[in-house]
């Protein structure tokens, strides 16, 4: 017999303390939603033959799922997670880490008023345009800067604001598709730039370039392949013959770098110091893959180019906002003192030695061992990743895990579910953990999840 009078009405349910205290917590209207929607769920398994017989253990199965689904619902789908990958700037996983010194900056930039558009100086109206300019310029040598919210947006307002209507001409070679789908030419077709391919897929010349000019040329665009490499039977003019050439027929180069690097020792990576002193005319590139900071695009170059996009319509539906100047703006301190590798994240994982990596992985290893897990440290590699520096193997070592009967596959589903996430890897069949990209402050957290495990 279905007896649907054993759930508590839900008038009855808020004079429990329990529901009492998750309205103080939560609200009423949602406590109450939350309760509804549990009642709702309760009638449906006692009509399926099965659910509570007694009210008290109704009332108190009520308040466990409105108190779980409140907490839930609070708490959002933005989660933080440890990354166990080895994939240092993890598009999955956010990219890069913010740095303990960008974090404070922003508190004392959001937690109150700012000069984002207000000139201290002259007690008038500002432009936001400026933040993060002077840095930029310092560690770049370029004559002006702007920042938008991300590279891609970069790439659409340079060719909006330079070559609209007119071609752009750029090797076959380097017409990519990065993540997400965003394919070069998909952005060239919304800015209204016409499309201008020469060369083949594996080798352009130079004369390739000049030979396509007309006066509706805008532009010579150049790649960054980023995310796959050529190789063998291979051509591509270097950056100084390509400007060489923009010179010689009036045309202005434009460089989309990608994962902005501003290090000279990552292999394959061209640094924007480099492109601005071969004479690029406008540089893009992303703030929040090799540079460390947070997601935007940074366009930097020639000052009467730099400007024409700086005044462009398009500006404002790009701009960056207070908290991304803020983090931008005291990452780049970091570099321009000479400190990066040692205060920003991701050139402190990039940075890390194997030994270093072993080191804790051995402390983390005796840890786990006395939990029950299997461990063994194995050698391995880690990945730049964010499409950067693809095939480049950064040394490690690995902890390998297993617990029981579970499959490499079963347990890494469960680290998955952990509060919070542990996001790991499988590879020859064995579940490995890469403390390279796991945060050192992270290293006793990791160990106390994995000492929950049945």
């Amino acid at each position: 017999m279905r007896d649907y009078r054993v759930i508590p009405s839900i008038e009855t349910l808020r004079q429990r303390d329990a529901v009492r205290a998750l309205e103080t917590a939560f609200g009423a209207d949602a406590t109450v939603r939350a309760l509804r929607a549990g009642a709702d769920a309760m009638r449906a398994t006692i009509s399926a033959g099965h659910g509570p017989t007694d009210s008290t253990v109704a009332a108190v199965a009520l308040e466990d799922h409105a108190r779980a689904a409140l907490t839930a619902g609070a708490r959002g789908s933005l989660r933080p997670v440890i990354n166990a990958t080895g994939v240092v700037i993890h598009t999955n996983l956010g990219r890069a880490p913010i740095a303990p010194v960008a974090l404070a900056r922003v508190a004392a930039i959001a937690s109150g008023y700012s000069n984002l558009e207000y000139d201290l100086a002259h007690g008038a109206r500002g432009s936001r345009t400026v933040h993060a300019e002077s840095l930029i310029t310092t560690l770049t040598g370029a004559e002006a800067a702007i920042v938008v919210n991300n590279n891609a947006a970069a790439t659409l307002l340079i060719l909006t604001g330079l070559a609209q209507g007119r071609e752009v001409v750029i090797s076959r070679g380097e017409l990519v598709e990065i993540g997400g789908g965003f394919r070069v030419p998909d952005v060239m077709r919304q800015s209204g730039a016409t499309l201008r391919e020469v060369g083949t897929t594996n080798r352009t010349r130079v004369n390739d370039y000049t030979a396509t000019v007309t006066p509706a040329t805008a532009m010579f665009l150049r790649v960054h392949p980023s995310n796959f490499r050529i190789e063998g039977f291979t051509e591509r003019p270097s950056l100084t013959e390509l400007v060489a050439a923009g010179r010689a027929t009036g045309v202005p180069v434009i460089e989309d770098i990608g994962s902005g690097c501003l290090v000279e020792d990552l292999a394959g990576e061209p640094s924007v110091q480099a492109s601005i002193a071969a004479g690029v005319d406008v540089v893009c590139f992303s703030g929040d893959k090799l540079l460390g900071g947070p997601q935007c695009g940074i366009i930097a170059g020639r000052k009467a180019l730099v400007d024409r996009l700086r005044t462009h319509p398009l500006m404002r539906a790009l701009r960056a906002d207070k908290i991304t100047f803020a983090i931008l703006e005291a990452t780049l301190a970091e570099y321009v003192a000479g400190r990066a590798a040692a205060t920003i994240p991701v050139q402190q994982m990039l940075h890390a030695t194997a030994e270093a990596i072993e080191a804790r992985g051995q402390a983390l290893a005796a840890s786990l061992a006395a939990a029950g897990w299997l461990v063994t440290l194995v050698t391995g590699s880690s990945a730049v990743g964010g499409g950067s520096a693809p095939g480049l193997a950064l040394p490690t070592v690995l902890l390998s895990i297993s617990r029981g009967e579970a499959s490499p596959n079963e347990t890494e589903q469960w680290l998955r579910m952990l509060d919070p996430p542990v996001v790991a890897r499988i590879e020859h069949e064995r579940l490995v953990l890469d403390l390279r990209t796991v945060l050192p402050a992270q290293d006793v957290l990791l160990a106390t999840l994995l000492q929950t495990a049945p």
